[in-house]
């Protein structure tokens, strides 16, 4: 079978294809990552706020919170790890030479935003997951930019009272 195959390409020579990723779509876009950021943020305060009203409840209530604070993590682990997926994808696939000598941070970001993600699963500090969301605009906004777009900050309407970086 490999004497064949090899005859076919000798015959049939192969053309090389570059592209920047696995699938060459040029889609991309951190509005995902951004929305798991929001996600991871919206589920430590629920949590925190879980965490506040259980002073002293009664055998079945602690159940019951017990039970909403392990599927609001389960939540938020899950989205902390689409925000280092989504952003590794785009750094990986999309981003190229040329735009790191532009934007010089981008990987110092990248490197950030994977710590930061992780602290997000790992703790409930709503202060480190404002910090996640943050670096997660800016990312996007770097996005945006390397494509010759300007940005805007959207409101988001979200519980998390945070914003949107979307290209204009």
């Amino acid at each position: 079978m490999k004497t064949i195959l090899r005859l076919i390409d000798r015959i049939f020579i192969p053309s090389i294809t570059l592209a920047h990723c696995d699938v060459p779509c040029g889609i991309y876009d951190p509005h995902e990552a951004q929305m798991a950021a929001h996600t991871v943020l919206r589920m430590t305060t629920m949590i925190e706020e879980l965490e506040a009203s259980s002073k002293d409840p009664d055998f079945e209530e602690r159940k019951r919170i017990i039970s909403q604070i392990s599927r609001l993590t389960k939540v938020k682990e899950d989205h902390a790890e689409v925000v280092k997926h989504q952003v590794r994808i785009i750094w990986g696939d999309y981003f190229k030479a040329e735009h790191l000598e532009k934007f010089k941070d981008l990987h110092d970001l990248v490197f950030k935003i994977m710590k930061q993600a992780s602290l997000g699963r790992q703790n409930v500090d709503v202060k480190a997951c404002r910090e996640l969301l943050t670096m997660v605009q800016k990312f996007a906004q770097i996005f945006w930019q390397s494509k010759g777009r300007e940005t805007v900050r959207v409101k988001s309407g979200y519980p998390t009272e945070g914003e949107v970086v979307t290209p204009l």
